[in-house]
Parts: C-alpha cells; structure tokens; sequence
C-alpha cells in the first residue's frame, strides 16, 4: 500500500518559516520524481516545487523561486519543502505528489500517488 504522510503545516506569521515534510512508503522511493502542489481556497491546484530522482535537478513555480526549497533524502524515504519569508497567499493545503517517472515534472498529469494534503495558514 502506497502511502505518502504529509507533515509540517500550521498557522505562522507572515515573513515566517516552516518546513513540510513528506514520509513515503510503499514504493520505490528512489527512482522516482517528487513534487509539492497546493491549492488555494477557490482556486486551481498549482505546481510549487518538484525534484528528480537523485535530488539534484529542481523545478520551480516562476513565483516561488528564492523563498522555496525542495529537498529529498533518498535513505529516509522523504521529500521536505522549505518555505521562507512565507506570504499570506502562500496560504493553501499543500500535497506532496510521486511521479510516474524519474522527474522533475512539472505537470500534475506526470503524478500517480498523492499525499492527503497539510494545511499552511499565513496570516498577515
């Protein structure tokens, strides 16, 4: 049984930090991509941060760069999302998502497995 467990959201002050974690299980972890999507409250699921395989190729939403970090331990299973100087619309329900293949994929369509969701709320 596939699982992935998202963890790390919460309620933070804008200008804040917080580091989303995602612990997977049931599947080769390290041959494939991982990315991070949110959704916003009234608005489309949109790709936030993705990574290949090996951890050393990354994509980027154009809008993120430079306050967002994705990383992966390949040893622990785990995928992480480093959000800084976070934003009150950075506030959404953020999913962690395992591509089909060795990434970084920018296209949702590209990911088989998907996590729950962990909510981050930015306030201002």
């Amino acid at each position: 049984q596939v699982q992935l467990v998202e963890s790390g959201g919460g309620l933070v002050q804008a200008g804040g930090s917080l580091r989303l974690s995602c612990a997977v299980s049931g599947l080769t972890f390290s041959n494939r991509g991982m990315g991070w999507f949110r959704r916003a409250p009234g608005k489309e699921r949109e790709i936030v941060a993705a990574i290949n395989w090996a951890g050393d190729r990354t994509y980027y939403a154009d809008s993120l760069k430079g306050r967002f970090t994705i990383s992966r331990d390949n040893a622990k299973n785990t995928v992480w999302l480093q959000m800084s100087t976070l934003k009150p619309e950075d506030t959404a329900a953020y999913y962690c998502a395992a591509s089909r293949n060795i990434g970084p994929n920018e296209s949702s369509q590209d990911y088989s497995f998907w996590g729950q969701g962990t909510q981050v709320t930015v306030s201002s």
